[in-house]
């Protein structure tokens, strides 16, 4: 069944509920707004859609007029979180040749992304939810950093492929960790960018010199 027009979901309203004029864009807005705050707030997907609509102040008739499907409006996150942080400067961070500069540039704008907005993109990217449901494009542009710093990893680091795809996993985790930390206000900022700093430039220095990690008995 085709999904009712924005306009016609505002003149068939739920009973009893009270539904701002606004701008197709601000409404829109106000939706990915509230769903990014519950989703962090929750923790999991998908969301319970009357408790949208009752926090954006619209009916559940409204938010299926621009989402059809919670994957519509999750990706609809996905996408404009990812361009953030492509437009804070990810892209270009990804593209600086020497590793240690890349991956720390890369890890401390993660980092401070997620300090400031909550572990969002990760709760979309790896909930089961949206297994098989993730936007092409929204994937591709994360694999094309992903595969860059790969690139440059393979040519500067004695390690195989797998190890370096498995270290690239490992070393997305502790910017993301330090900044749910500091979201959740579990621990102040400057220690988690410190830490987090550390830890990435630890980490490459262990795949650089393998042979130096001493690892116990």
């Amino acid at each position: 069944m085709k999904p009712r027009s924005p306009a016609k979901a505002r003149q068939k309203a739920e009973p009893g509920t009270k539904t701002k004029r606004l701008a197709p864009e601000v409404r829109r807005a106000q939706m990915l707004d509230t769903a990014a705050r519950m989703i962090v707030e929750q923790g999991y997907l998908p969301l319970p859609v009357e408790e949208l609509a009752r926090q954006v102040g619209t009916s559940k008739g409204l938010v299926y007029a621009y989402f059809p499907t919670q994957h519509d409006l999750f990706n609809a996150l996905l996408e404009r979180e990812i361009g953030s942080l492509l437009l804070g400067g990810l892209e270009t961070a990804s593209q600086v040749q020497d590793l240690e500069q890349a991956a720390v540039l890369c890890a401390m704008l993660y980092f401070e992304h997620v300090a400031r907005n909550g572990p969002l993109l990760n709760i979309l990217m790896t909930d089961l939810y949206m297994a098989g449901h993730l936007d092409a494009g929204v994937r591709q542009s994360c694999d094309d950093i992903a595969a860059r710093l790969t690139r440059l990893a393979a040519r500067q680091l004695p390690c195989s492929p797998e190890e370096i795809h498995a270290a690239i996993e490992m070393m997305v985790a502790i910017p993301d960790e330090a900044g749910r930390l500091v979201f959740h206000r579990e621990l102040d900022q400057t220690t988690a960018r410190q830490i987090c700093h550390g830890l990435i430039e630890s980490c490459l220095k262990a795949l650089r010199a393998p042979e130096q990690v001493i690892v116990p008995d």
